[in-house]
């Protein structure tokens, strides 16, 4: 696998500026034949679509989500509404291949924004699906968006411990996806703007390989998000790589700007 570059973009603020590092990857994996995961990392938005359905339903399905996701990251503003219209047209875009979709056909969409428009810039994640954010902040990591499927509804009826869903037969099994239903609608969460903030946008192809505390023990080796993302890459590898695998590290820099208290 190539080195991963990291990328830069300096935002001015009304009371200083802010750096927002990032760096991203995708692989096919060692077992999988077709690399159904599609990245999109352009300044102010960066997701993780991970397809599924058919040999080659899932690949369309990704690919259809993030090509109609990368104008809205081209035009410098996201919204949610913006957002929800992009991955309308996407729906239509993955309909319009029968010939290589089925029922099962669809994507995963997470990921985080940064609303430089709003009178507080801030952060939004985006969810749909099983594809995750999480959040390293004050030395802690969080995983800030809640996985749509069966094992995690499963774990919230408390009929399901976290270690047992790690080998559950549905383990797989999501409960909403871009694709089968029209109007698929994400969860957001907004999210303060703090210095040293470090965001990890991943789909399930290296959680299975690396635990939480494994991505964070990565985060605190590798300072630049490029050489993170590959050596989390490379461990997700070494570990099995028995999915698809997809990884974006987003990092923030504050300079001149009273941020909210990082605690």
């Amino acid at each position: 696998m190539p080195d991963v570059r990291t990328r830069v973009h300096t935002v001015a603020l009304s009371d200083g500026t802010v750096d927002v590092s990032w760096a991203a990857a995708t692989d096919v994996g060692r077992r999988r034949e077709v690399n159904q995961d599609a990245v999109l990392a352009e300044f102010p938005l960066f997701v993780v679509a991970d397809g599924m359905g058919g040999h080659i339903g899932g690949e369309i399905a990704s690919t259809s989500a993030v090509d109609r996701l990368r104008p809205v990251a081209e035009s410098g503003t996201v919204t949610p509404k913006l957002l929800e219209k992009a991955l309308g047209r996407a729906v239509k875009d993955i309909a319009a291949h029968p010939e290589a979709t089925d029922d099962g056909t669809g994507t995963t969409v997470t990921g985080v924004y940064f609303d430089a428009a709003a009178a507080d810039p801030h952060w939004v994640t985006l969810n749909i699906g099983d594809s995750r954010v999480y959040l390293v902040r004050g030395g802690e990591i969080v995983q800030v968006t809640t996985d749509h499927s069966v094992v995690q509804e499963l774990i919230a009826a408390g009929r399901l411990s976290p270690e047992e869903a790690e080998n559950h037969p549905y383990g797989n099994v999501i409960t909403r996806a871009v694709g089968p239903s029209d109007g698929v609608k994400p969860d957001y969460v907004r999210l303060d703007l703090v210095d040293g903030d470090r965001f990890v946008i991943c789909s399930d192809g290296l959680t299975k390989e690396l635990t939480d505390y494994g991505i964070q023990h990565f985060l605190g080796e590798h300072a630049d998000p490029g050489e993170a993302v590959d050596a989390m890459m490379q461990a997700a590898l070494e570990n099995g790589g028995r999915d698809n695998i997809s990884v974006i590290v987003v990092d923030v820099a504050l300079t001149g700007h009273s941020s909210p208290d990082a605690d």
